[in-house]
């Protein structure tokens, strides 16, 4: 569907410093039908990767390619994309906003309706749009904001933090749209720094730390990868020896537990077993994705 290949990005902060490398030449792409997270942590260059790829920021090394067309403005009409920061006239009411984006993608008044028909209150929009957006709340215009990127209907839809200013309910609302619009065949790419979010929605991710690409490819394989690494084992009593092999993370109740690195695991149950502990329990320390992301780090 679309494919960043090599993608090179220097920002200057003023004229006498040296310019940051903000994209490190990274590579990566989503095919037809996918559902994919772009993480990174604020400062990661999740925005500027979209705003090249939208064609708001220039590229200076690397290509993008849509729908295997290298020139964007063909296919832009098959894109649905919202900024990190939208922003509507705020003299205009909801509906009045709307319209007028649909008509930017030629869309007829027939079409419009249908669109709004459609998603406005599946949105929960549907009862503000008689209102200026000067009186919206920031959760209203996250609200707004996807109601104008979909309305055309199109085979791709880009969202920069779609989830940001919005209360639980609303959270939900956007992830269950995405999810009902990956099934009917949208290929969607949506960034955040909330991990859990990704994880809920998502099938595949691509990871982004300090301008790179740490990990692309499927959740359930990543959090494997690392399940396999780590062991957690609950004894009845400390030893030097097993303190040698494996790290405390907690002693509750007379009870000590150990994260054990997986190559070490046997050699944990020899010891243990020589010096009289009882072993209480033994298990796969499964962590979240969020622990995998923001506590690894680059070292994904």
């Amino acid at each position: 569907m679309f494919e960043v290949k090599d993608l090179k990005k220097n920002y200057k902060t003023d004229f006498w410093t040296k310019p940051v490398e903000v994209l490190k030449g990274i590579s990566f792409k989503v095919g037809r039908g996918e559902i994919v997270g772009f993480l990174g942590a604020n400062g990661a260059g999740k925005t500027t990767t979209i705003k090249m790829m939208m064609g708001f920021t220039s590229v200076e090394q690397g290509s993008i390619s849509f729908f295997e067309q290298s020139k964007f403005k063909k296919e832009a009409h098959r894109i649905g994309y919202l900024p990190e920061r939208p922003y509507f006239y705020p003299h205009l009411t909801g509906m009045e906003m709307v319209r007028y984006m649909g008509s930017l993608c030629n869309l007829s008044p027939d079409q419009i309706s249908q669109g709004i028909d459609k998603y406005a209150k599946r949105l929960r929009i549907d009862h503000a749009l008689s209102r200026k957006i000067n009186g919206y709340s920031k959760g209203m215009l996250q609200r707004l904001g996807v109601l104008c990127t979909i309305l055309h209907d199109p085979d791709l839809i880009i969202l920069d933090e779609p989830l940001s200013g919005l209360d639980p309910r609303g959270r939900k609302d956007i992830k269950d749209l995405l999810v009902e619009l990956n099934n009917e065949g949208k290929t969607i790419f949506f960034s955040s720094h909330i991990v859990s979010d990704v994880e809920e929605v998502c099938e595949k991710v691509v990871v982004l730390d300090f301008g790179e690409i740490v990990y692309q490819g499927d959740i359930d394989e990543l959090i494997q990868s690392k399940t396999d690494a780590i062991y957690l084992a609950i004894t009845n009593s400390k030893s030097n020896k097993l303190q040698d092999l494996a790290r405390i993370i907690s002693e509750k109740d007379a009870m000590v537990t150990y994260s054990i690195d997986s190559h070490k695991k046997n050699e944990f149950i020899k010891i243990a077993i020589s010096e009289g502990i009882e072993i209480m329990a033994l298990h796969k320390d499964t962590p979240t994705l969020e622990e995998i992301v923001y506590k690894t780090g680059g070292e994904i």
